[in-house]
């Protein structure tokens, strides 16, 4: 199963720590949809090479580590999901002494780097990345004349496209009446909302991480938008924030950013509220749902868990150690911080451990 991104936080963490003595802490990165048997097969063949290392020592902790990771690989019949992390090498901090450790992981999200590396560390960037950008939102800005779409993943702001209307300005056309003006106006207007609709559609509908969308534009130009544009519902309803701008370009997005901050800084703690609020519900109605590190280590031995709640207080040992029991019954895992009202009150309550139950035990 794979990390959660706490874990991963506190995996790296703990990986940044070890440097060696010498060249010889091996990192092998294997992207998701590789063929696990290559990887096997090329992680052997390194030990040849290997070989030519000058001391003795380092040739030996290398080898060491070589033949471990390839132990590892013949676990596995194919690629987890989202790829494989594996850390392995002498981490003893003592000249002579050997200490080989080994860590073997299956990231939160897809890993996409393939990576082979023997050195003094290992190899973390791409899994730092993971930590950066946990989920995506989509960026609108818009008038009746253009249009912009980007992507917020984590602080990075991506532009994605920019069109235009070709709706006329104030000023028209000699010979027209006012009202057939507005009327060409405003059809032209429908046109470009459903153009932006369509466009929004092919570049966010398949978006796996798209957590919501958010729009700017002046008023009442995003309004309209919404009421003519022909947006499909289920984007429509991925919309969680509509601002005032009075820009439709790259800098509008900028802008958009700025001013939904505080709809951005709003959206883990809601879905964690949401999460605590149906927990403690069901505890007050006295059924599918424990708190208290026994019972709940009781009842995921009746396999009744579906899903556990721990407490970000707890060690990072003891958050391993509770994980692996839920993994075992194929239970969900969330991590609940003390950062609002509610996680404080869950770690107060609970002392860190909670679960809700597939079906009550006595």
């Amino acid at each position: 199963m794979a990390l959660t991104l706490y874990e991963l936080e506190n995996l790296i963490k703990e990986l940044e720590k070890i440097k060696g003595r010498h060249t010889e802490l091996i990192t092998v990165l294997i992207p998701a949809g590789a063929n696990i048997n290559i990887v096997a097969n090329q992680i052997e063949a390194e030990k040849s090479t290997a070989d030519n290392i000058k001391s003795k020592t380092t040739r030996k902790n290398v080898i060491d580590a070589l033949e471990s990771i390839t132990r590892e690989l013949k676990l596995y019949k194919t690629t987890p999901k989202n790829g494989m992390a594996i850390f392995c090498g002498n981490i003893s901090e003592t000249e002579g002494q050997t200490n080989m450790k080994l860590w073997a992981i299956e990231p939160p999200q897809e890993l996409r780097t393939r990576l082979y590396r023997c050195d003094k560390e290992f190899v973390l960037e791409p899994l730092r990345e993971m930590l950066k950008a946990t989920e995506v939102y989509g960026l609108v800005v818009l008038d009746r004349k253009e249009a912009t779409f980007g992507l917020l993943e984590g602080k990075q702001i991506k532009i994605l496209r920019h069109i235009t209307s070709g709706v006329p300005g104030k000023i028209r056309a000699g010979g027209q009446s006012a009202a057939r003006f507005s009327r060409i106006t405003e059809g032209l207007a429908k046109e470009f909302f459903r153009k932006i609709a369509d466009t929004m559609k092919e570049l966010y509908f398949d978006l796996p991480r798209l957590k919501g969308i958010m729009i700017g534009g002046p008023m009442p130009s995003k309004e309209d938008f919404l009421k003519e544009g022909q947006l499909i519902t289920s984007l429509k309803e991925k919309i969680i924030a509509l601002k005032d701008l009075g820009y439709a370009d790259e800098h509008g997005i900028e802008l958009l950013v700025e001013a939904s901050r505080d709809v951005l800084a709003e959206q883990e703690i809601t879905k964690e509220k949401k999460l605590l609020e149906d927990f403690f519900n069901l505890i007050g109605k006295g059924k599918k749902a424990i708190y208290g590190k026994e019972n709940v280590e009781k009842a995921i031995q009746y396999g009744a868990v579906e899903t556990l709640l721990l407490s970000k207080e707890l060690g990072a040992e003891e958050i391993a150690e509770a994980r692996r029991l839920a993994e075992s019954i194929s239970a969900k895992v969330e991590i609940i911080s003390t950062e609002t009202e509610e996680g404080e009150q869950f770690w107060n309550m609970t002392k860190g451990y909670g679960a809700i139950l597939r079906f009550d035990i006595e």
